[in-house]
């Protein structure tokens, strides 16, 4: 009796050791988001005018941002070195004048106070139609470092800013393609991002297609990328619970490596991981799969770990959605129709992630077995499902 006191009292210790380190780990406060940004067209090209704001939710704690350069990477179509890209910083903050050199200083963001930065970036061509054909958005990498009472971290962070948007399709060029007692009609869309909001997106694209009784779906995956739920690897901390514990999983998985699980460990917790981790493999052991994924919660399964997404998100781990099924609701109510938020691949898996009320699911089920949007980089993440 009392060994097995003093191994539970040996187990706990171990589980609280783990909780503290977990929680005590070095953590910055700061926030980077994109607010607002506008593309013009010049003589020479293109002027793309990005606001980025840093804000420090804290009550207390000041936090100093010594450092911060942008680079940005210009993605396109085809070649695209005879296009001349230049990037100038102009920090806006509101208790210091704004230098125009582009020079970043050192500042201090205290607590519940924010500041401003204006990032201009000159695309040049001496062709204007090699342009227009070529280049299709910017991927805006933010490296900064925090510096305050948890250390010095080096962070990084991707905006995607669009430099044009396709035209939504016109329902006179609309073709439904036949399915399983429904048509499917895959819809193209602009590379999405932060800048976005999803309830536009579906608007813009879908909804002079709409009928009654059609369901819209959206992947999961562009719905967490507009609401910037997702990280650079290099900003994820690995312990050595994820470094042993990752080993574990099939290869192809999303947490068989070390900043995979602990991505998932910085949601959930250590401690919920490793007890999920064996009682699922006890389970795998009997014959019963899966039982990890069940007990470490709906993130295990919706994280995509590098490479499994469209780029330039294929370079971060990006996570689910946040308030899936009441951001169904919200596109249902303005769209007429049911919305659902899906997770479709190649093998003809199909799972709704969230939908709006009185949603057909089967119906979805069918239409959606045979991924009518792709999982390459078709750009097509909206689906419309029509039954027969």
């Amino acid at each position: 009796m009392s060994c097995l006191i003093e191994l539970l009292l040996l187990m706990g210790l171990g589980v609280a050791w783990l909780e503290l380190r977990h929680r005590l780990r070095p953590a910055s406060p700061l926030k980077l988001k994109a607010i607002d940004y506008e593309v013009k067209q010049s003589d020479s090209g293109l002027n793309v005018e990005l606001w980025l704001e840093i804000s420090n939710p804290h009550s207390r704690m000041e936090v100093m941002v010594p450092e911060l350069h942008i680079n940005p990477v210009l993605l396109g179509k085809s070649d695209l070195s005879p296009l001349n890209l230049c990037t100038k910083i102009t920090p806006h903050h509101p208790d210091e004048s704004t230098r125009k050199d582009g020079y970043w200083t050192a500042y201090i963001v205290k607590g519940h106070k924010s500041t401003r930065l204006q990032v201009n970036m000159q695309l040049l061509s001496s062709n204007s139609s090699y342009l227009k054909t070529t280049a299709d958005s910017i991927w805006v990498d933010v490296h900064w470092v925090n510096y305050g009472p948890f250390g010095r971290l080096q962070r990084r962070q991707g905006v995607l800013v669009p430099l044009a948007k396709p035209e939504a399709l016109s329902p006179s060029e609309a073709h439904f393609k036949s399915g399983d007692g429904c048509e499917v009609l895959p819809l193209k869309t602009h590379l999405l991002g932060t800048l976005d909001d999803t309830v536009e997106v579906l608007r813009h694209y879908a909804k002079a297609h709409l009928k009654p009784g059609d369901v819209l779906t959206i992947g999961e995956t562009p719905v967490a990328v507009m609401q910037g739920r997702y990280h650079h690897p290099s900003t994820v901390e690995t312990g050595s619970l994820a470094r042993l514990l990752c080993r574990a999983f099939h290869p192809t998985s999303s947490l068989a490596t070390a900043c995979g699980l602990q991505t998932l460990i910085d949601l959930v917790g250590p401690t919920r991981v490793l007890i999920a981790w064996i009682v699922g493999l006890t389970l795998k052991i009997v014959g019963f799969k899966g039982g990890f994924y069940r007990l470490a919660g709906e993130q295990a399964r919706l994280i995509d770990d590098i490479t499994g997404t469209t780029p330039p998100y294929d370079q971060t781990i990006v996570l689910g959605p946040l308030a899936a099924t009441k951001l169904c609701e919200q596109a249902a109510a303005e769209l007429g129709v049911s919305v659902a938020i899906v997770d479709v691949n190649d093998l003809g898996r199909v799972k709704v992630l969230a939908s709006s009320q009185d949603c057909d699911e089967a119906l979805l089920k069918k239409g959606l077995r045979p991924n009518p949007a792709g999982n390459a980089n078709e750009r097509t993440p909206l689906v419309i499902v029509r039954p027969n």
